[in-house]
This record gives C-alpha cells, structure tokens and sequence, in this order.
C-alpha cells in the first residue's frame, strides 16, 4: 500500500509542482501591468502566497515519501514558517512596499531549500540557518533606505569600503578552486565581492548624482577598474565580469550616450584576451565549453553531466528522488539549474527564469518611474546585477556560455551568497518605497495645482 502511494505522489508531484511555479509566474506578469500599490493586487500577491505553500509542501511530502525520512517534514515546517514569517513581517513594517520583490524571494527560496534537501540535507539545513540570519539582519534596510536622505553623499566611502574589502581578500585570501575569492575569520568563510558588489552599485549611483559629464564618468570609470583589477587579479573573474557589465549598463542610463558603452565594450574584449591568456584555467573553461566530449573524462566531465542531467528531464521531469543529478561536480553550487531541470523538468526551469526576470523587470519599471537619479541607477545596477547572475549561472550550465562559477541567487549553496541576494532585494524594497513617495509626493502638488487653478478661475 505504502509503495503505491509512494509511486502515486511521487508521480502526481512531476506535474504539481510545475503547475504551481505556472500559476505563481502569470499572476506575477498580471502584476507588471497593474498599478503596484498592494490593496490593487491583493488576490494576485495571496494567490502567489499560496501557490508557493502548495510547491513547498508538495516537494517535501514527495521527498518523504520517497525516502521514508520522517526529518524532512521537520526541515519543511521550519523552511515554511520561515516564509510565512518574512511575508507577514514585511507587511507589517512595510505595508507599502512592492510585494513582488518579497514574494519573488520567497519563492526563490523555496526552490532552493527543495532542490538542496534532495542534494544535501546537511549544506540545505546550513543554508537555512544562513538565510534566517541574513532575513534578521537585513529587515531594518528598506528603513534605512527611505529614512537616510544622504546616501547619495557617500560616493567615496562607498569606493574605499569596496577597494579595501577586495584588496583584502586578494592579499590574505583563500584559494578556492583556483580563485582567490574567500575570507575566512573565526572559522567563517566569506565570499566578500558578493557583498561589494550591493556597495559597488551604491558608489556609481551616488557617482551621477549632480552631474554626468566626462569628468565623472572618467572619475568613476577609474575607480569602477580598480575594483575589476583586483577581482581580475584575484581570479574571480565571474565577479569581475559582473561589475563591468553592470558599471556599462549603469554608464549609460545615467548619460545616454552609447559612445561609453562601445568604448567599454573594445575594453572589455582586450581584457577578455588577456585573461585568457594569462590564466591557465580559464583555457580550460574554454576548451571544455568548445568541445566537452572531448574532454568528457577529465576538464568535460562536469558540463557533460550538466548536459545529460538537462536531456533527461523532459517537460515535467523525472521526479524529485528520482534522477541522478549528483553525478555532476559541484551540482548544488554551479549547476543547480540542472538538477532542477532534471527532476522538476523544463516547465519548472522555465517558470524559475520566469521569477527572475519578473524581478528584473520590475525594477525597471519602478526605475522608470523614479525622478531621483541616484534611486534610478541604484534600482537599474542592482536588477542589472542580479540578472546577469542569473544568466551567467543558467548559461554556463547549459553550455550557451563557458563556465564562470557565479551562483543562482537564493537557489543555490552559498552563505555569501545568501546574504547578498537579500540584502540586494532589500534595497529594491526600499526603493520601491521611495518611489511611493514619490507618486503621492507628486500627486499632492497636481491636487494642490488644480485646486489653485480652480480658485483663480
């Protein structure tokens, strides 16, 4: 009877879980072409509350099953109230807050205690502890976002916490995995450029505040290289290409003028050159990118399993449980998506590209709206960066572009990691504050200029 219930839910679950992410993203797109005061939206926000509940639960029950491991529904209650948690206190600090970003984060979440449950108990347990500090400490930035009128003044802190920090890590450092990128004190290991990049964002921004010539973007181009340099040096070339692309994106909204970014890109080209030439593995990154199967029991082996992984999932996967997604090296850390392609299937791929790109393209949206420059750029750099993670994650897995070790925020393993994905949403989430009060800002000087005309006539 057992093993028939099993097969049953287990089973059921390939498609249920696709579905949910489904739901979950349309009412997201409605979302984009509504007005993003939370009253307005309300049965779209709780009917992604609910859908995300329902995936949460219908993963762990299915893993339970599965496996007979009665632990799991423990880890599921606890990651569930977790949730429920963030949601309820976002509300009730920040009622005016756009609840796309916050749901989108929990949703993201999900996914990934899920998929890490099924890879490592163990590394998912720590990432939830990780995830629960990081939320405790980070509740307070929105209030400090709307509240801190000043920000925009810090433009050199902002440049020297950055160029320390990194400067730091490249001296004193710890190699992993040919990449001097770690930190560790008190037997905590950091990955600070994920963090420096939050305080990069913050330096160009607050860089185009008062003006936009030549001059500033001289002076920020400068500063904006000597943080590529150290990455670059430190052979954290992920990060490094990060910062470049999000340093170019930022340029030009704030000037308009393609001629930096045409000038940024022959820049970035000839770095890319002598990257490659100068460090021994990217070669290999390239070399496994071109022609794995080759190379498929030595440097090929990981993106051919990656590979394998994604053409054996299908529409609707084969199953949590039931794939053989830890063949692939380091499969909770670079490959994620795979994993999750190979036993959810590409529908649950796809609705999860689906969430970021919501994410990303709300900030713009609110970007577009916002009159302050500093806020602008602040929501443009940081929704720039956290796409283009995503991109470089995902397309490395799949062989669209060569590997660069960059993690899927919130989805896969990394405490760093963690932390920077939610402090980045967390300013979004300010900002979306700002930009409220802005409209009524606004609207009130309308209201006010209407009933001065009114008067007059």
């Amino acid at each position: 009877m057992n093993a028939y219930l099993e097969i049953y839910i287990t089973g059921l679950s390939r498609y249920l879980l696709g579905i949910y992410l489904v739901i979950f993203v349309i009412f997201g797109i409605i979302t984009l072409f509504r007005d993003d005061d939370y009253y307005n939206n309300v049965v779209l926000y709780s009917g992604q509350n609910v859908c995300m509940f329902l995936f949460h639960f219908t993963a762990f029950l299915s893993m339970c099953f599965h496996t007979g491991d009665m632990k799991l529904m423990g880890f599921y209650v606890a990651s569930q109230l977790l949730m429920i948690g963030i949601i309820v206190v976002a509300r009730i600090l920040y009622p005016y807050t756009d609840k796309l970003f916050t749901n989108n984060m929990c949703m993201l979440m999900s996914i990934g205690f899920v998929i890490l449950t099924r890879l490592n108990y163990n590394k998912a347990l720590k990432e939830f502890f990780i995830i629960t500090i990081s939320m405790m400490l980070s509740m307070g930035v929105p209030f400090i976002i709307r509240r801190f009128k000043h920000l925009h003044t810090f433009k050199w802190i902002y440049a020297s916490i950055g160029i320390a920090i990194l400067g730091t890590v490249l001296i004193a450092g710890t190699v992993t995995y040919g990449a001097n990128i770690s930190y560790s004190l008190g037997g905590i290991t950091f990955q600070p450029s994920e963090i420096v990049k939050i305080v990069f964002v913050f330096f160009v921004a607050a860089g185009f505040v008062r003006a936009r010539g030549i001059g500033e973007v001289l002076v920020t181009a400068s500063i904006a290289l000597v943080h590529i340099l150290i990455l670059v040096l430190s052979r954290d070339l992920g990060s490094a290409l990060i910062f470049g692309v999000v340093y170019v994106i930022m340029v030009y909204v704030a000037t308009g003028n393609f001629a930096y970014v045409a000038i940024s890109g022959v820049v970035g080209v000839v770095g890319a050159a002598f990257a490659y030439k100068l460090f021994t593995h990217v070669q290999v990154r390239i070399m496994a990118w071109r022609d794995p199967w080759s190379t498929i029991d030595n440097t090929g082996y990981q993106i051919t399993q990656s590979l394998f992984a994604l053409s054996s999932g299908s529409t609707w996967g084969v199953g949590l449980m039931k794939g053989n997604p830890l063949k692939i090296p380091f499969v909770e850390d670079d490959f994620v998506f795979s994993a999750i392609v190979e036993e959810m299937g590409f529908v649950t791929g796809i609705a999860l590209l689906g969430i970021c790109l919501i994410s990303f393209v709300r900030a713009l949206i609110m970007a577009a709206g916002l009159r302050s420059m500093f806020y602008r750029l602040l929501a443009v750099g940081l929704a720039s960066a956290y796409i283009f993670q995503v991109f470089l994650t995902v397309g490395g897995g799949v062989k669209f572009i060569p590997l660069t070790g960059v993690t899927l925020p919130f989805v896969s393993y990394g405490g760093s990691s963690a932390l920077a994905s939610i402090l980045l949403f967390e300013v979004l989430a300010g900002v979306s504050l700002i930009a409220g009060d802005e409209r009524d800002y606004y609207e009130k000087i309308d209201e006010k200029d209407s009933e001065d005309t009114e008067e007059s006539e």
